[in-house]
Parts: C-alpha cells; sequence; structure tokens
C-alpha cells in the first residue's frame, strides 16, 4: 500500500534539505511508478479537480484530476513545480515571452506529453497550458515549491490574444465547473 503520510514527510524532510526540485523529483517519481497503489491511497480519479494533500508556506502537495478533453491556458506559478502521472495524460505547451511586445504575448516554445508513470520539473519561470486530449479524467500529483494558494504576481494568458493578464483563480475554477459540466 502506497503510505500517503510518508511521501509528505519525504516531500517535507526534501525541501527543507534543497529547496530545489531536485529532491522532489524522484519521490514523486518512486510514487507514481506503481499507479494502483498510489490510486488505491487517494481515490480513483472520477471528478475533476485540485484537491490539497499538504500545504505550508514552502511546499504544497496537490493531486489535480483533469477532465476529459480539457485545456487549460497559459499561465505561470512563480514557483517550480514537479507533476508525476498515475492516470491518463497531460500534454503540456511551453511558452516564452515575446521580448519586443509591450501586451506581455507570448509564443509557443516546445511542448511534453505526460503518460502513466512520468515526472517532469517546472521551473521557476515557466509559463504552460495544460491539456488532457483523452475521453476520461486524468489524474497527476502536482508538488509546489511554495504555498500555492497563495502565490502572488501571477499571470495568466488569454487564449485568443496571448495577451497577459492578472491570474484569477476564479477563471480558473470556473472554466473547470463549466467543462465539466457539460
Amino acid at each position: 500500500m502506497f503510505d500517503l503520510e510518508a511521501f509528505v514527510e519525504n516531500c517535507k524532510t526534501a525541501v527543507e534539505a534543497d529547496h530545489s526540485h531536485l529532491g522532489i523529483k524522484d519521490i514523486v517519481e518512486s510514487a507514481v511508478s506503481d499507479p494502483d497503489k498510489l490510486i488505491k491511497a487517494i481515490g480513483e480519479p472520477t471528478k475533476p479537480g485540485a484537491t490539497a494533500i499538504y500545504s505550508s508556506s514552502n511546499l504544497t502537495i496537490v493531486n489535480v484530476v483533469w477532465a476529459p478533453w480539457v485545456t487549460i491556458y497559459p499561465h505561470n506559478h512563480n514557483i517550480w513545480a514537479v507533476i508525476g502521472m498515475y492516470s491518463g495524460r497531460e500534454d503540456n505547451i511551453f511558452w516564452r515571452r515575446i521580448n519586443e511586445d509591450q501586451e506581455g504575448r507570448i509564443e509557443a516554445a516546445g511542448a511534453k506529453s505526460l503518460c502513466v508513470g512520468d515526472v517532469t520539473p517546472l521551473g521557476m519561470d515557466i509559463i504552460h497550458s495544460v491539456n488532457n486530449p483523452i475521453p476520461k479524467c486524468s489524474g497527476a500529483i502536482h508538488v509546489y515549491g511554495g504555498d500555492f494558494f497563495h502565490i502572488e504576481n501571477r499571470s495568466e494568458w488569454d487564449p485568443e490574444n496571448l495577451i497577459e493578464c492578472d491570474y484569477s483563480a476564479e477563471n480558473v475554477k470556473n472554466h473547470l465547473e463549466g467543462f465539466s459540466a457539460s
């Protein structure tokens, strides 16, 4: 059986020893290496949402479940993250700022598909959008190097014109709820 309390304690110890994502990546890789055990501990990913497993000023662990076919527009976190897939798939498009653009526009700079068992770190400056391209919910453990629920100065980008604006957690929540209700 996957020990969720030990996972949290291991993450806390790793962040205290090194404030980067380096120690966390190995811990998340171990957690998603046996997805069936992890699912027994946190539940089958059947309902979209983000459920906090642990949150403090220097570490947040979230179980993220993406609805089928959902896409979340470009956004940043301003803290590092490590994403580990335990069910389904998550496609990330990575974006970069267009330096000469006064409206804060971005352009695509790369992409990465994450399947069950895959883990990827995201640096503090990463801008990404997320897509679940399959017809079922996808689940991932997201570990953040800070208090994810109280990050200041975050941005999101309008999905049509890619112009920067202030991040709104309410926009994301409404988007996810509206998508899962349809």
